[in-house]
């Protein structure tokens, strides 16, 4: 699921790739890099202000945050990704890439569930997608899906598929500005989780 901000595209910013390993843009002033294990506590943060902004919270069946405590097994080190974007070097957006095999969906997932990936590479989640409140509107989300897109290309995915709620319409009308489709709906402890997806090649 993802909480974004919804503005329109700025002509006079860009997304541009600075560096390609470890993967570095900027957009404007936001400089989007690779998550480093010293940003844990300011992106679990971030995540949780993201879902509290749209009345998510533990125990609704939809929310989860276990993934944050293995960024290596599920992102780093498995064909996956994890951005964060800073401004005058503090974090106000971020967003991640992972195997959509890695963790199971719906109620599942809140549970903690975790596999290793299969041998081939088909489908990826483009998962935690969140921006300050305090900096919506700015065209950071759109920064940081064009960025995990680009990534996926990379990789050799072929699709790519996220999940948000009814709740978060922005997330919803950025996604289908990228060219998304919903998939699918499932309702989840009285919320309903819609699923969507796009494909690469």
């Amino acid at each position: 699921m993802g909480t974004f901000d919804n503005a329109p595209w700025q002509g006079h910013r860009a997304l541009v790739r600075i560096q390609d390993e470890p993967p570095v843009w900027s957009f404007g002033t936001l400089r989007l890099r690779r998550y480093h294990a010293a940003d844990h506590g300011t992106v679990l943060a971030l995540h949780r202000t993201g879902l509290a902004q749209v009345g998510l919270r533990p125990g609704d069946g939809v929310y989860y945050d276990h993934d944050f405590f293995r960024m290596d097994d599920i992102y780093l080190r498995n064909d996956g990704e994890f951005l964060v974007g800073e401004l005058d070097g503090q974090i106000v957006a971020m967003g991640g890439l992972r195997r959509a095999d890695l963790v199971p969906g719906g109620r599942a997932r809140a549970f903690g569930g975790y596999a290793p990936g299969a041998p081939v590479l088909d489908a990826a989640e483009m998962v935690r997608l969140r921006v300050l409140p305090s900096v919506q509107r700015r065209g950071y989300g759109t920064a940081v899906v064009q960025a995990l897109e680009e990534r996926a290309v990379e990789f050799g995915y072929r699709v790519l598929r996220a999940d948000t709620t009814e709740l978060q319409g922005p997330a919803l009308a950025l996604y289908g500005k990228f060219g998304w489709t919903e998939t699918r709906r499932e309702t989840i402890g009285g919320i309903v989780n819609i699923y969507i997806e796009k494909q690469l090649r």
